[in-house]
């Protein structure tokens, strides 16, 4: 456990951040999903759509330093495919 007032600062700003974290990935996974049941039902239109507002929210996840680009760009680039794929 931290004893010095530095530390213990410390772990409560971790407790902090690692909430907000666990809501973004959350989120983010949200909205990966509502593509995947996009692609799935079919609907090219929708599944247009929900790419369309699935990439900010990636995006942003970078940004936040929730994800690595780079996992962001491939799920981003294999998400397009398949949606590309339905017509």
């Amino acid at each position: 456990m931290a004893n010095s007032p530095q530390a213990k600062k410390r772990a409560r700003q971790t407790e902090r951040r690692t909430e907000v974290n666990k809501a973004r990935r959350s989120r983010i996974r949200t909205f990966l999903r509502n593509v995947e049941e996009a692609i799935t039902s079919g609907d090219s239109s929708a599944a247009k759509d929900a790419l369309k507002s699935a990439q900010p929210e990636l995006m942003r996840g970078v940004s936040k330093g929730v994800m690595h680009k780079n996992t962001a760009a491939r799920k981003m680039s294999r998400l397009s495919s398949r949606v590309k794929a339905l017509g």
